[in-house]
């Protein structure tokens, strides 16, 4: 009899120990769910915000920090023998802080040459442009008549337009920055709607009177007809451009 008794006893236990156990198990499982449902809407939540901070980025980007370019612009009897003269004397700009962006040909001249410079400090550039040097590496290089140098503080720089290679300099006089600016913002449909794109504008360093703007366009003849519209003539004498502005239509040949 004593033993039934134990049997039982020990039966019961047994089922109970039993319970427990499946009851601690589930709530390991609960345990375990809930934690991985944490990790999975934690790493959506990262996901989110790294998408986010990339966005944020590319806006930036999109409308990247001022920066100080170097522009010359000139006539050379060879562009061949010019380039191979330009790429030798590399060595000499980055001396003076100068890297290089851009070399462009002109469209209506293609022996009009512009080139373009990242500058790391303004003052090195201008000693470089003044330097006794340049002008002797220039006759090397067969550059006729005199450069126009163009020291440009830009603004606002598009990375869209960054393999687009048809392009266009325009510059002129403003009697007043911040106005010229707001009109020309106001505009943009205007120049979406001619096929153009604003690629970058600024002003000459230390005189934010003097504009340059660059755009890129991709049918020719209608960005000229656009630029010769008396509507835009119009529109432009309205945001205080100061006489004819200087319109230099160009192809980007080399990026670096």
């Amino acid at each position: 009899m004593i033993l039934v008794i134990y049997s039982v006893l020990f039966f019961l236990f047994l089922q109970l120990l039993n319970l427990y156990i499946m009851k601690q198990l589930k709530l390991l499982t609960a345990t375990i769910a809930v934690a991985g449902l944490c990790l999975f809407l934690f790493s959506c939540n990262s996901q989110g915000e790294k998408k986010a901070d990339d966005a944020s980025l590319k806006n930036d980007t999109a409308a990247a920090k001022p920066q100080n370019i170097l522009f010359i612009k000139h006539r050379v009897a060879n562009y061949e023998k010019w380039l191979a003269n330009y790429v030798s004397q590399d060595s000499i700009r980055q001396v003076y802080g100068l890297h290089n962006y851009g070399v462009s040909r002109g469209i209506d001249d293609p022996n009009m040459v512009l080139v373009s410079l990242k500058i790391e400090d303004m003052s090195k550039a201008k000693t470089f442009i003044s330097s006794p040097g340049l002008k002797a590496d220039m006759q090397k290089g067969g550059v006729e008549g005199e450069p126009a140098v163009m020291y440009y503080d830009r603004q606002r720089f598009d990375i869209s337009t960054t393999h687009d290679s048809m392009r266009l300099m325009i510059s002129h006089k403003v009697k007043d920055w911040e106005a010229w600016k707001k009109e020309f913002e106001n505009d943009k449909q205007a120049r979406i709607d001619a096929g153009l794109k604003d690629r970058s504008y600024g002003y000459d360093d230390g005189d934010n009177k003097m504009v340059y703007v660059i755009v890129t366009y991709s049918d020719l003849k209608k960005a000229k007809d656009y630029f010769a519209s008396k509507e835009l003539q119009d529109k432009m004498q309205a945001a205080g451009v100061e006489g004819a502005p200087t319109m230099f239509f160009y192809k980007l040949v080399q990026k670096y």
